[in-house]
């Protein structure tokens, strides 16, 4: 995506840009410095946004002073975390980007059972802190995500079924808005702002840090079963792991089988369904809670164990590396045999060695929140389905898009998170008529002039102050 500036960078009084530097506890990093190629790499290779600053920010006033100085000089502004936007937002061409990355801290209240993280801060990053203790954070499938847009967007990860997304644990934040403020909010203070940060992306201003109720965690029974990719096999995933108890939590995926050693070489480069596995109860339990699915065919391969909740992540660490991703995703109210025959047919015909088409089963605590309580409005959702392909050439990317045509009809709505650059229609999409009616009237209230719009943007609308509760 290329974004065209407001205002070209080298028309702002160099005496301003040396003395809003001159104010940085942290970094302005230029294009003509050395390490500006590396600093702007974003997590999604096909993104290579030249961005006018960057700003590796060091604390709170240094997010406030960028703000400022961005809207002050009528610049664009965008803002990065973990550096895993799909569509490249977090280093837009020409922008001025607030790099959250640097600010990471992590600390746990033992007392109250909370932790506050700033938004840079990685799962692998909150797991190093809060699992010594026990405890654990519903985040994201890869140890890499950055809590910042993770958690802005929803955040659907391998505990949703037991704690719900990562906002349903969310306490507070302290946020920047577009005018420079520094707001707490929370359910009584700013409730219309903490409705709309739980799923309303980084619409309404910079998070500089979250706390959230902590849940316990401790041993789980973990890892991956592969499966052959059969009509059966997906119509029983899809029925099972929808009713499964809350302590079952599973990522499923139509994938080409890795050369791995406990995969028998007769399957390496075959289409398999992969299911990682995550039960929150007692091993031995889940032992047999996992056992249905075990039982949807002969397993081509397993490696299923008590481990703890860090565990599961060695098992998507490849993708928590940077590589090309072409992403096209939505929910379903179920897998219909209609989708399973597409599905089908494109293992059947050729599947693309890069491939990937991924099923979550929902349901559980994820589907007990009302669908208005939070900006995230698609509880009533049994099914998250995902064509990703990590291949870098074009005929990669259009096998991905033809797969999603075909599938998109049985879709209904989008997470936010999983949405590339699609258009003002998909943004829509992600949000219910009146849930993005009340968004835009948020966002009228603390970003009037929408200085936050390099994202999947929401305009200021209409004040309607019913819609504020």
């Amino acid at each position: 995506m290329t974004v065209t500036m407001l205002r070209r960078p080298e028309v702002v009084d160099p005496i301003v840009t040396e003395a809003f530097e001159a104010r940085l506890w942290g970094r302005l990093v230029r294009p003509s410095d050395a390490d500006y190629d590396e600093t702007r790499q974003l997590q999604n290779k096909f993104h290579e946004g030249h961005p006018a600053y960057i700003v590796r920010v060091g604390d709170v006033a240094d997010v406030i002073h960028t703000v400022n100085f961005a809207r002050e000089n009528d610049l664009p502004l965008t803002v990065r975390s973990g550096g895993h936007s799909i569509p490249g937002y977090s280093m837009a061409e020409g922008s001025v980007v607030v790099d959250m990355s640097g600010m990471k801290k992590v600390s746990v209240d033992l007392k109250k059972r909370t932790l506050t993280a700033q938004p840079g801060a990685t799962t692998a990053d909150v797991l190093a802190v809060a699992e010594p203790h026990g405890l654990g954070l519903s985040t994201g499938d890869t140890s890499s995500v950055g809590l910042g847009g993770l958690t802005t967007g929803g955040g659907i990860g391998f505990l949703v079924r037991k704690f719900g997304l990562t906002i349903d644990s969310l306490r507070s934040v302290n946020i920047v808005t577009a005018q420079g403020h520094y707001l707490t909010a929370d359910a009584t203070r700013h409730p219309d702002l903490f409705w709309a940060i739980r799923g309303g992306s980084g619409n309404f201003g910079i998070v500089t840090s979250f706390t959230f109720n902590m849940n316990q965690v401790g041993t789980i029974l973990g890892g991956a079963i592969f499966l052959p990719v059969t009509r059966e096999v997906l119509r029983g995933y899809a029925d099972y792991t929808t009713t499964a108890p809350d302590e079952l939590t599973t990522i499923a995926g139509i994938m080409m089988a890795p050369p791995l050693p406990f995969i028998p070489a007769e399957w390496h480069f075959k289409p398999v369904f992969n299911i990682l596995v995550v039960y929150t109860g007692d091993p031995d339990e889940g032992q047999s809670v996992v056992a249905p699915l075990r039982t949807l065919a002969e397993p081509v391969a397993e490696v299923l164990m008590p481990m703890p909740y860090s565990g599961i992540y060695e098992f998507t660490a490849e993708i928590a590396q940077r590589h090309h991703a072409t992403v096209r995703s939505g929910f379903m109210d179920g897998l219909s045999d209609a989708a399973i025959e597409i599905i089908m047919s494109d293992v059947e015909t050729g599947f693309d060695p890069y491939g990937l088409v991924q099923i979550r089963g929902l349901g559980g605590a994820f589907a007990r929140v009302p669908n208005d309580a939070t900006a995230f409005a698609h509880r009533d959702k049994s099914i998250f389905l995902a064509v990703i392909n990590l291949g870098a050439a074009q005929q990669n990317r259009q096998w991905a898009e033809r797969l999603w045509d075909a599938l998109k009809p049985f879709t209904s709505g989008v997470y936010v998170n999983f949405l590339d650059d699609e258009g003002e229609e998909r943004v829509h999409e992600a949000y219910p008529r009146m849930t993005y009616e009340r968004l835009a009237s948020v966002k009228r209230r603390y970003d009037p002039l929408n200085l936050f719009k390099l994202n999947q943007n929401i305009k200021p609308g209409r004040f309607l102050a019913s819609s504020i509760r």
